[in-house]
């Protein structure tokens, strides 16, 4: 139901209708977004939409969305997730799983967590939270909105027709996604930990 609406949306109000989608939707209410802008992209294959607005469209409303749910953790914290977090998918197991990630990972999460449905929100909170420098969180977090907003529009405008296969192709693109990030996580741990090293 919410998949056809969000959809019908987007056929109706064009890109004010994905840029709202988007920003609630990664704000924390469940909306498909990889599916919506899977099918923006198969509408601009189709020549109803136009790649350059659309990619911009959706890049601004993933960078709208990640850094409300940012400033919503910075400024209400704990007190909001205990109040209002299961509402929005927030609660205190994912924000504990999403703290845990950061230990390891550091900021690479912010670029891999909007690849994880039901996380990307959560990272965005937890950054807000952990009082992490906006700078910083600006940095990693608008750069997977960038990555992530290519990604799927342009499969959607190479599949065509087929853009519906895009939840198969989802699952392998974030078991790789997510093994690079890894291997670039402990690349960068290994580095950090030898350049310590030779300092001291």
């Amino acid at each position: 139901m919410i998949k056809e609406t969000v959809l019908e949306l987007v056929t109706t109000y064009g890109y004010f209708g994905l840029f709202i989608s988007l920003v609630l939707g990664i704000v924390g209410l469940p909306i498909p977004d990889e599916i919506l802008m899977t099918y923006c992209g198969y509408l601009v294959s189709q020549g109803t939409m136009n790649l350059t607005v659309t990619l911009l469209t959706a890049i601004s409303g993933s960078i709208v969305g990640i850094s409300i749910s940012y400033w919503l953790g910075h400024r209400f914290g704990l007190p909001l997730v205990e109040k209002y977090g299961r509402r929005f998918g927030i609660n205190q197991k994912r924000l504990d799983m999403v703290n845990n990630w950061y230990n390891r990972f550091g900021k690479f999460v912010l670029i891999i967590g909007y690849f994880l449905p039901g996380i990307r929100h959560v990272t965005a909170f937890a950054a807000g939270m952990s009082r992490m420098k906006y700078s910083s969180f600006a940095l990693y977090a608008y750069a997977g909105g960038i990555i992530w907003s290519l990604t799927f529009i342009t499969l959607g405008n190479v599949l065509g027709v087929h853009w519906t296969r895009v939840t198969e192709l989802t699952h392998r693109l974030v078991f790789w996604i997510v093994g690079l990030a890894l291997v670039a996580g402990l690349l960068y741990g290994l580095f950090y930990w030898r350049r310590r090293k030779r300092i001291k």
